[in-house]
């Protein structure tokens, strides 16, 4: 029978000291909620026969239409950090199935908005908003002093993650 296997932190030499377990626990249950929330892409994915670029860009165009703001090609490419062609190709299908199209923009006749088509009463709109409307109440739910935590936190994981830039280890 083979011995027990150790953990993989011990395993790497980072074996939590006692002090620090809380840690480990915060990233462990982020990691949970990083599956949740892919579990969750994933079954709306399916459901509205979507990859996730066009769903990314579908909640993307949701959002800028609940806050007013109004999102233009590059504003898309850019938020979704592809190329202006695989914009336009993704432009260009979103507008085919129906979930958005091209209008004037408002101040620069010569550039295109992007305007959602999915109104309340649609599957799309529903699907977002749902789970829009339960994470915002667990966001709201937080002390002023909690928010503040928690964004501190998750603004220093997100650097701590995102590469751009940063030197890469050797091979």
């Amino acid at each position: 029978m083979a011995p027990p296997r150790a953990s993989a932190q011990a395993e790497c030499g980072h074996a939590p000291a006692p002090d620090r377990a809380d840690g480990v626990q915060v990233l462990n249950i982020l990691r949970s909620y990083h599956a949740a929330e892919k579990a969750q892409r994933d079954r709306m994915q399916g459901s509205m026969e979507m990859n996730d670029t066009d769903l990314s860009a579908l909640a993307h165009l949701l959002q800028a239409d609940h806050e007013d703001r109004t999102l233009r090609p590059i504003d898309l490419s850019r938020l979704l950090n592809i190329s202006t062609a695989s914009t336009t190709t993704l432009i260009d299908r979103l507008e085919k199935s129906g979930h958005l199209t091209r209008g004037a923009h408002p101040t620069d006749k010569r550039a295109l908005v992007l305007i959602p088509t999915m109104g309340e009463n649609t599957d799309v709109y529903r699907t977002f908003s749902v789970v829009y409307q339960r994470m915002l109440a667990v966001a709201q739910s937080l002390t002023p002093t909690e928010a503040e935590t928690v964004s501190k936190f998750l603004g220093q994981m997100t650097a701590a993650i995102d590469t751009e830039g940063a030197p890469h280890s050797p091979a």
